[in-house]
């Protein structure tokens, strides 16, 4: 099902300038390291009401230019990543500037700014990082302080082969990521004649299918005059993504929530997890975990909020069932009789957590996340969540996600965070 965005493109409505992305590295093509600057960089276009026209990934090397000249015949702006490191095979300045029939000359700024980096570490810097400093003759270097790779801004006046606009950055995302906000978005803007990016937001969802999600809504979203929408999912959320005027926005999100509303995570682009520690730092509670299946990720997603600290107490990873009976007071009995992943010991984990660690609510899960262990009776993706809180009756539920082990548990983190969320 394509989104209007899709359609938009289809039909000749295209973006004011087309953006191409060009990763090189081939460690992506190995399937060593996972790409993921297309996603990313999409997702800072957006609000700016632009998007990824294509994206192209080849190795290193000699294949760099042969994309290079079929992608700045195509497009407005093309963004490389990857390549501007000191190695033999990192070819992307010495390529950009064959293709664009520029020279390369050694930038006096870049290379006291790389001087600069070793000289902080107290490490020698190798001749080879010379070349970083290494630049098309006239173009624009880009301060990179997470790194010794400057980025390059060849702009489209310099460009003697194409009217396109070519961006060289850093493969790393710690140094790709501010560079891009700070040095590329500005650039684009201007190419692009953005003075006022368009009225966007990005609702996000869980407990609800894709399909479920776009049947419930997507032909009265069609109807709003002057909206742009479309949807992405993940495993246990979807994303409903708007663009246009104000009164398009707010019709909606309106036709969303009359539907939706108890799915509804966030309407400011944050996670399940930042809500929820949102929603038990204005209550003034604490949280604590009881995790056996999903191996403390749970936990870990709690804790990558800036801000937990206020909020969370513990993290039991009681993965054995003597950690069980131990750390959280199962009893041998229960397991025996019910076994680990049943509502009994799902409840008597979350009631163990509470007890121990003091805080006002405990979740807990325990389940079968394959590909071994199932049965008949509690085949391979069953998963029990658990709650416990202060003056209150404790519950439980069970899930079943029959996935791979990843998806598995973070599925079943997801429907235990959703559910900390909904009592919230």
């Amino acid at each position: 099902m394509l989104s209007s965005l899709e359609n938009r493109a289809r039909t000749g409505n295209a973006p004011p300038v087309r953006i191409e992305v060009l990763n090189t590295g081939t460690e992506l093509m190995l399937g060593h390291t996972l790409n993921t600057h297309g996603a990313w960089i999409a997702r800072e276009l957006f609000p700016l009401g632009l998007t990824i026209a294509r994206q192209t990934t080849v190795p290193d090397g000699e294949a760099i230019r042969d994309a290079l000249v079929e992608t700045v015949e195509r497009a407005d702006a093309v963004i490389v990543t990857g390549g501007l490191g000191p190695t033999s095979d990192d070819l992307t300045r010495e390529l950009t500037a064959e293709v664009l029939g520029l020279d390369l000359i050694e930038d006096e700024a870049a290379m006291r700014s790389i001087e600069a980096f070793f000289a902080l570490r107290g490490r020698p810097m190798a001749d080879s990082n010379r070349k970083q400093a290494l630049s098309p003759a006239g173009a624009d270097v880009l301060p990179n302080p997470n790194g010794t790779a400057p980025g390059v801004y060849v702009p489209p006046r310099l460009n003697g082969r194409a009217n396109c606009a070519v961006f060289l950055l850093p493969g790393p995302p710690r140094e790709l990521h501010p560079m891009f906000r700070v040095e590329v978005i500005p650039r684009l803007r201007a190419l692009a004649g953005v003075e006022t990016p368009p009225h966007s937001l990005v609702l996000k969802f869980t407990g609800i299918g894709e399909s479920d999600f776009h049947q419930g809504i997507d032909e009265r979203l069609a109807a709003v005059p002057g909206l742009e929408y479309g949807y992405c999912a993940h495993i246990g959320e979807v994303d409903l993504r708007l663009v246009g005027g104000p009164a398009a926005i707010e019709t909606a999100r309106a036709i969303a929530l009359e539907s939706f509303s108890a799915q509804l995570v966030s309407d400011d682009g944050s996670s399940l997890e930042e809500t929820v520690v949102r929603l038990l730092a204005a209550r003034g509670m604490k949280l604590a975990t009881a995790e056996s299946c999903t191996g403390g990720l749970i936990s870990c997603r709690v804790t990558d909020v800036s801000g937990a600290s206020e909020v969370f107490t513990h993290g039991f990873v009681t993965y054995a069932n003597e950690a069980k009976k131990e750390l959280l007071g199962v009893s041998a009995s229960d397991l025996e009789t019910h076994g680990a992943v049943s509502e009994t010991v799902a409840l008597a984990m979350a009631e163990g957590a509470l007890r121990a660690s003091g805080a006002d609510i405990a979740v807990s899960v325990t389940g079968i996340a394959g590909p071994t262990g199932g049965t008949t009776e509690k085949p391979v993706g069953t998963a029990w969540i658990g709650l416990a809180r202060k003056g209150a009756e404790p519950a439980a539920f069970k899930v079943f996600h029959p996935r791979n082990r990843h998806d598995f548990k973070l599925a079943v983190s997801q429907a235990a965070l959703d559910a900390v969320r909904r009592v919230l």
